[in-house]
């Protein structure tokens, strides 16, 4: 594989640092963080008249026909900018979803909406279980007629506040032996009657929300991909997500250690700069080195899935790395920065505490250690 961007994705790349720098600075993410809405219209707007929302989409849904690598050259610049937006919601959970299972309706009638920014999306699987396991999918889907009434409760739904559908996964048959037969995907309306959107507290101010569905009726036309066929889909979503959610955490470790570089040239102490003490060189050359190797294995994890190779793996050793690796940048992060650091006035402080949520979704380092260590006994 090339690990070099081509010239497109590195025109992608300089053109959103430099919009992103522009029009969403700290001190805006800072607003939004205090906003019941948590992200800015105009700036939405912004994205999808870039043509950001169509990157991954083929050109016949108003799209780009681009990668998932090109969208993924994109997470890293929004991670590092921590840009509050549905995107990731909308794009890559919701809309590389119905592009993967949906049929020709389906596509023409979301996708063509997710590229012109009429459409938003999000994917509602984890439930009180905290598992992205098919064994923590208890939400049910009962025949009714021509449709389906699903009812149960899905937690730490990214921007379901902000979403016009929701892709909902739920069992329309027992669980049995396999945990994994039975589940369905269905386009939920967020505005359905039965449907309970409250936005749920974290420490990092993303907009996750719990989704309540009491007796909630859609028609047979709303099953996403096969009748109790939707594990295999879940599987491909969470994968993606996974990968983009990597590039996503080198970008704001990439940010943390510009940062911190910039703040040890200038902060002086004993007639010196502290950046001149060999010490705090360590410490930036261990945070650097530690952005690069997550850099490595988030990208080898995001070309592995655009060239449509398995996967499983590169995705597993990279969430593992990268969630370990923005954890300690921002830790040596503040030990450079010393107690400035640590108050809420400081911008690194919201790197630090997406970067702890950032660790536990889409699995613990835990989780994914043990599933490359299954996927090297199994090669």
């Amino acid at each position: 594989m090339d690990m070099g961007l081509s010239e497109i994705q590195q025109m992608l790349k300089n053109s959103a640092r430099e919009f992103l720098a522009q029009e969403c600075p700290l001190t805006l993410v800072r607003e939004l963080e205090e906003d019941a809405q948590g992200f800015s219209e105009d700036i939405w707007r912004q994205v999808v008249n870039l043509g950001w929302t169509g990157i991954p989409f083929p050109e016949q849904y108003g799209g780009t026909g681009g990668s998932f690598l090109d969208l993924a050259v994109l997470v890293e610049e929004m991670g590092r900018a921590l840009l509050p937006a549905p995107f990731f919601a909308t794009v890559v959970l919701g809309g590389l979803t119905v592009l993967d299972a949906g049929n020709d309706a389906q596509k023409q009638d979301i996708l063509t909406g997710v590229c012109a920014g009429t459409v938003r999306l999000t994917l509602a699987l984890t439930e009180p279980s905290a598992t992205t396991e098919a064994w923590g999918v208890e939400t049910q889907a009962s025949a009714s007629g021509d449709g389906y009434v699903i009812n149960g409760t899905k937690l730490f739904v990214p921007d379901a506040h902000a979403a016009d559908t929701i892709i909902v996964a739920a069992r329309t048959m027992p669980t049995g032996d396999d945990p994994e037969q039975g589940i369905t995907l269905f386009l939920v309306p967020s505005g359905a009657s039965g449907v309970e959107v409250e936005q749920v507290s974290t420490i990092g101010n993303e907009r996750l929300c719990e989704i309540r569905l009491e007796n909630v009726s859609v028609s047979g036309d709303a099953v996403l991909g096969e009748v109790g066929e939707g594990w295999p889909v879940v599987e491909r979503a969470l994968a993606r997500a996974t990968a983009a959610h990597c590039v996503q955490m080198v970008g704001g470790a990439d940010a943390v250690v510009d940062m911190t570089v910039e703040y040890v040239k200038q902060r002086t102490q004993f007639g010196r700069p502290v950046g001149s003490f060999q010490a705090v060189q360590h410490h930036c050359a261990n945070m650097a080195t530690d952005v690069e190797g997550a850099r490595q294995v988030a990208y080898q994890a995001a070309w592995a899935i655009s060239e449509g190779q398995p996967a499983r793996r590169e995705v597993a050793v990279a969430k593992a790395w990268c969630s370990g690796a923005y954890q300690r940048v921002c830790s040596l992060g503040h030990q450079c920065h010393g107690a400035i650091g640590f108050t809420m006035e400081h911008n690194l402080q919201l790197y630090t505490r997406r970067a702890k949520v950032q660790e536990l979704s889409y699995g613990s380092v835990h989780d994914h250690k043990e599933i490359a260590l299954q996927e090297i006994e199994a090669a």
